[in-house]
């Protein structure tokens, strides 16, 4: 099979979807590799270490996807992306279909099957989510902390106080991947830690977990006597493949105090406040009600390094049986990959995405 790696070409997108190393296991196996020219720049991978593992280098972005029986991606195709996929062609790569009807349309119009790493689901877990959730939960408080500056336009809290001082108060909505990332990282830096979720047996976990965090039962009264107190509110919510739920509207925002600081993680599923709107790592931030807003949609790609590696850990396993097998007899061996398939052959074949879009579901055929 022709992998093909393209660049990244979302706005402040540094990663890229094959490590090096990854490319040479697979040329060892008997495949052809195309790798666009600085692919791996952003990541700290140049293109003498892809030509090493026998990848070939070629300068154009529209060749990749000529060439290509596979195309791996990290981002959604970008609007001038979508008329290079092909029927019968494979794209792998995050899609979060469930926030963009335009890309869901344009992606059944191509034929082209597109596996979403978000939807790929083994043992009730998202295993091609979790490291990015990891790193996007872990940079949450970073960043969060960073807003909350005054002279950032923040409150002046500092989350971890000082000998005499109460710590700034973190809540964090959800308790998965994300969700108890960004509470292990607010905990350490000595913050005032509240987890809200709804699953009691994750709860459970969490409370022996992290130890000095609180959980509290997730639902809106709870929420709405956090907020006039919080100084950072992380949104960790996932609903698997669908629109992320709004938790917080305008009403509930006016609660908080002016300076206080939203980073909205689930901003790439459409985001869990009614006041989140994607923004970049150029222009991360943006004032509603008097608290700022972080919601950037790609934030693990602030470090892409760690994100690239984190990455290619998980999805190389898959990316080598679709590869040596083909699509059929790669969901014959591992079926988690049917749940991935969300357009094929002109078709929307992922139910959550259907009902998110009010659009018409059919099962892949595979």
């Amino acid at each position: 099979m022709i992998i093909g790696v393209p660049k990244e070409i979302k706005v402040q997108e540094f990663r890229v979807a094959l490590l090096p190393s990854a490319a040479y296991q697979l040329i060892k196996r008997g495949h052809q590799v195309i790798v666009e020219k600085n692919a791996g720049a952003g990541a700290g991978y140049p293109d003498a270490e892809y030509e090493k593992a026998g990848a070939k280098i070629v300068a154009d972005h529209k060749e990749v996807f000529a060439k290509a029986d596979m195309i791996v991606k990290v981002k959604e195709p970008q609007e001038s992306e979508i008329p290079l996929l092909r029927p019968g062609q494979i794209l792998f790569t995050y899609l979060h279909l469930a926030a963009d009807r335009e890309l869901t349309e344009g992606l059944i119009k191509s034929g082209v099957t597109g596996i979403a790493y978000e939807t790929v689901e083994v043992n009730k877990r998202l295993p091609l989510l979790e490291p990015m959730s990891e790193i996007a939960g872990r940079m949450s408080i970073l960043v969060g902390g960073y807003f909350l500056a005054k002279h950032h336009g923040g409150s002046g809290v500092l989350l971890g106080g000082v000998p005499g001082v109460l710590p700034g108060r973190v809540v964090v909505l959800g308790g998965g991947s994300s969700g108890i990332n960004a509470a292990r990282m607010a905990q350490g830096l000595g913050a005032d830690v509240t987890i809200l979720e709804v699953d009691l047996e994750r709860m459970r976990f969490l409370d022996i977990t992290l130890h000095t965090a609180h959980t509290l039962y997730s639902n809106e009264a709870h929420l709405i006597d956090l907020l006039p107190t919080v100084d950072l509110l992380i949104g960790a919510v996932l609903v698997p493949g669908a629109k992320a739920p709004k938790l917080i509207n305008r009403a509930m925002l006016r609660k908080m105090r002016p300076g206080s600081v939203l980073v909205d993680i689930a901003i790439d599923q459409g985001g869990c406040a009614e006041t989140s709107r994607p923004t970049t790592h150029d222009n991360p931030v943006y004032v509603e009600e008097g608290v700022t807003h972080y919601c950037v949609a790609n934030m693990p790609g602030a470090y892409a390094r760690t994100a690239t590696q984190a990455l290619t850990n998980v999805t190389y396993r898959f990316i080598e049986l679709l590869a040596d097998l083909g699509l059929q007899e790669a969901c014959l061996k591992q079926p988690a990959l049917i749940g991935g398939i969300n357009v094929m052959g002109g078709k929307l074949t992922h139910k959550a995405v259907a009902e998110a879009h009010g659009m018409k579901y059919e099962a892949p055929k595979v």
